[in-house]
């Protein structure tokens, strides 16, 4: 697209992309100079000129270094206008499906793109998926300049909705206005991100607005059971449906029984009982499967064919993943709050045969205040705990981990701060019948210390470790 076709100017250059990053503009690429938290964009202009910049989109007067530019009075809202033009959407071209809460985003909006097949992207923590093409991204939520360049080849490639996750933090910092929600998705709400939002109020407020985006004729899918529910279903447009063990529920979830193999779940809908076998661990599963249950009934699709695939489901990468069977278990989960470990460590216990070994840290950073009780009842509920690294940021290791047992009395932990050691630490003590949990990062491909992103994957650790075993 040129110059002349996105703005009032005499100018045919032929332009690439649309970037905000001055570091990743590349020769024909537009730059605009959004205003974030803590840095303003106008300020790297020279930067995205000399990598090639073609056209600046300011706010304020600045030198332009001959550079043709347009001034708005917002470059961030102009940001939005100006990507949807660019990579040409339409609201009607990609149904989205939006999921948003503390806990379970991921795994409903994989499950959700795993059930609708090559006719549905994803898009999350886990990256981007579209037919065969598989990426990561920084962000669970990209800024617009990314956002609508994937959309442009979601549809391109004959995607007809979108799974993605909606975290509180793109509502607050509006990467997600404008946009239409086919249908909007709740997992649960606890205390997090309030390092962010400040409050618990603000906080949830941001997950309603994806409530309140949801169009007229789509849906509002929401957890019964959820402390939030009422309040979601205020804010909610669309047809209400609903998922939980209550009575009443759009799809009740009667009855959940482990199996060795994964869980055995009773739905009930429209007074009817369905029995489904499930790959996926516990009840948390059984309320993100509900979830996604109810979004392809919405859809058109009939009950019976869901469930027919419901047990050929692949495990959501992360999340109460089994990548070790033999000798002893290992999982990997995303788990860093007090409220995701109270899900998963119940159901972890119930299934050992000998000890249940947690390596775990807290991210720096973030709001302390959840240390002491995650921590505290992570010792309660294992046999062991090594505590590690998780993202320390610019905070000292040694301080998070006091945080963490700063709550309790109990010695049933190590220290090893280096997390690769403290995960080959947990290996070699554990035995047949043990189940060593690594919690914390899921299939993250970074460490966060200071202000860079270093590589690191707990799955490859994982995985190296096993194959120098020759297992």
């Amino acid at each position: 697209m040129r110059i002349c076709d996105l703005y009032d100017l005499e100018d045919q250059t032929e332009l690439k992309a649309i970037k905000i990053n001055s570091k990743e503009v590349e020769e024909g690429d537009i730059f605009v100079c959004t205003m974030g938290v803590t840095v303003d964009r106008h300020d790297f202009i020279q930067e995205a000129v000399n990598a090639g910049a073609k056209l600046l989109v300011i706010s304020r007067d600045v030198e332009t270094y001959g550079v043709p530019f347009v001034k708005v009075e917002n470059t961030n809202q102009e940001l939005i206008r100006l990507a949807r033009k660019f990579y040409r959407f339409h609201d009607e071209d990609l149904s989205l499906i939006g999921v948003t809460g503390t806990n379970g985003k991921t795994t409903i909006c994989m499950i959700i793109q795993e059930l609708l097949g090559h006719i549905c992207a994803y898009m999350g923590t886990n990256g981007i998926l579209y037919g065969t093409h598989q990426e990561k991204i920084r962000n669970t939520t990209p800024d617009a300049d990314r956002l609508y360049l994937y959309f442009r080849k979601f549809i391109d490639e004959d995607c007809r909705y979108l799974s993605m996750e909606t975290s509180s933090e793109a509502f607050f910092r509006h990467r997600l206005d404008g946009l239409k929600f086919n249908v909007g998705i709740l997992s649960n709400i606890t205390e997090d991100h309030l390092n962010i939002h400040q409050t618990i109020e603000n906080y949830v407020d941001c997950k309603m607005q994806l409530f309140r985006n949801v169009q007229e004729d789509g849906a509002s899918i929401l957890n019964i059971d959820d402390d939030y529910f009422a309040l979601a279903k205020s804010n909610a447009k669309g047809k209400i449906l609903t998922y939980g063990k209550k009575e009443g529920a759009t799809l009740q979830i009667k009855e959940v029984l482990d199996t060795d193999f994964g869980s055995k779940i009773v739905f009930a809908y429209e007074n009817v009982d369905y029995e489904v076998e499930s790959k996926f661990l516990g009840e948390v599963n059984a309320y993100n499967l509900a979830a996604s249950i109810l979004c392809l009934l919405f859809l058109g699709y009939e009950i019976e064919d869901i469930l027919n695939k419901i047990p050929h489901l692949s495990i959501v990468p992360g999340r109460l993943e089994e990548v070790v069977h033999e000798p002893y278990s290992v999982i990997l989960d995303y788990a860093h709050t007090t409220d995701s470990f109270k899900k998963i460590l119940p159901i972890l216990n119930r299934r050992k045969k000998g000890r249940l070994i947690v390596v775990t840290g807290s991210a720096g950073g973030r709001e302390k205040e959840k240390r002491k009780p995650m921590g505290e009842y992570i010792l309660a509920s294992s046999d062991l705990v090594i505590f590690t690294m998780d993202d320390p940021r610019h905070e000292n290791v040694s301080d998070i981990i006091a945080d963490l047992i700063s709550g309790s009395a109990k010695t049933n932990y190590e220290i090893i701060e280096n997390r690769i050691d403290a995960i080959h630490r947990a290996f070699s003590i554990a035995k047949e019948g043990d189940i060593v949990l690594v919690a914390g990062k899921g299939v993250d491909n970074y460490m966060a210390v200071g202000d860079e992103y270093l590589p690191y994957s707990d799955w490859e650790v994982i995985k190296s470790y096993f194959e120098e075993k020759g297992n």
